[in-house]
């Protein structure tokens, strides 16, 4: 099949998706248990992307400068340092660690 047929398929399988969500009804959305699942399926899902995008390069495995920037997030994270101090720290380790060769 050609490539732009699984694209449509896969927008329109999304917004159906999404319209489903509308037929849901309220009395489940206010149900507490509903609102803590809905919770950790985001940041399981935000999770498992940052961790996908740092260490998958095409179909392999990489060990390069975006893990160490990763690493060095996560300790200004857990220092409770602002977000923006928190982007800029990864960020200027990616770009020490490329610029001393590891890429």
């Amino acid at each position: 099949m050609n490539l732009w047929i699984w694209l449509l398929l896969a927008c329109a399988l999304a917004y159906a998706w999404k319209l489903v969500g509308y037929f849901v009804p309220a009395r489940f959305l206010k149900d507490p248990r509903m609102s803590r699942v809905a919770g950790t399926m985001t940041i399981g899902l935000l999770a498992s992307l940052t961790i996908v995008n740092t260490v998958a390069s095409g179909q392999s495995l990489a060990a390069d400068a975006r893990l160490g920037a990763l690493a060095v997030a996560a300790i200004a994270l857990a220092l409770r340092a602002p977000f923006l101090l928190v982007v800029v720290a990864g960020a200027s380790t990616a770009a020490l660690l490329r610029l001393i060769g590891w890429n």
